[in-house]
């Protein structure tokens, strides 16, 4: 039964990723603490190394499409590494009690994010995007306010990844697209790069603190997650982005009050 449910989420955390350029990590953590009753800093880790790798898989099947800006996702990944390693070393220690009921609280904030975003119009070809106009590289340049605001973004998307295992994507695909003027494409395929590179550093956070993974449970977890993520790729791209923003909002809405119920009444 506990393969079932772990290839059956996998699929789920996959497709959402692939499709979205996020919100993995925020399926994966609830599900790892109440279907699969891992303690929250032990599924916080394990959510971490689950993401990242299905980042990779992520980031593969957009770069083949054009769909990934290296030099800036490089950028904002490096520039949250220092969050990622802090919320990491916060979040190993934190009370388990007040970790799901933060999380619980963050569920509710994205799904208003993703709610509100659903409703803005984005350009469809990303070759026909203008480019970022924050940071140039040759001849250098850099635009100091924007850079600021993507030092403040990046830091707090690397302190969310770290302290709650998730990857950030529901900050980080405004910000590639209100801050760094990217189309909707280009923003999932760059923000899946940025989400790779924090949960990478969240974990390596976590180094030398005690906690015992399942890597059986890991194999197979994310293997599902990275196949559900070469099809949500290909999805997302035929699906109407309002509406696939709007349903993933209502389910976070019903997963968040799931969580605080557990959390605090259950």
């Amino acid at each position: 039964m506990d393969i079932a449910l772990e290839i059956g989420i996998g699929l789920l955390v996959g497709l959402v990723m692939g499709a979205l350029g996020g919100g993995g990590g925020i399926i994966t953590v609830p599900a790892l603490v109440y279907l699969l009753h891992q303690p929250p800093a032990v599924a916080t880790t394990t959510s971490l190394v689950i993401v990242g790798i299905t980042g990779v898989a992520a980031v593969a099947q957009h770069a083949r499409g054009g769909r990934v800006r290296w030099a800036d996702g490089l950028a904002f990944g490096v520039l949250g590494a220092g969050g990622a390693v802090l919320g990491a070393r916060v979040g190993a220690v934190a009370d388990p009690t007040w970790t799901m009921g933060l999380f619980a609280a963050l569920l509710l904030i994205t799904a208003g994010v993703m709610w509100r975003r659903s409703g803005v119009q984005s350009r469809t070809d990303p070759e026909e995007d203008g480019g970022s106009t924050w940071l140039t590289w040759r001849p250098f340049s850099l635009d100091l306010r924007r850079g600021l605001v993507v030092l403040a973004v990046a830091s707090g998307s690397g302190v969310l990844t770290g302290f709650f295992g998730v990857g950030g994507g529901f900050a980080i695909v405004p910000a590639l697209t209100l801050i760094m003027g990217m189309s909707m494409p280009l923003a999932v395929g760059t923000s899946l790069l940025v989400i790779t590179i924090n949960s990478v550093t969240g974990v390596a956070g976590r180094l030398g603190t005690d906690l015992q993974l399942d890597w059986s449970l890991i194999a197979v977890f994310t293997a599902a997650a990275v196949g559900g993520s070469l099809v949500g790729g290909r999805i997302g791209r035929r699906l109407d982005p309002t509406w696939s923003q709007r349903a993933f909002a209502a389910m976070l809405v019903l997963v968040s009050g799931y969580t605080a119920l557990s959390t605090f009444v259950l």
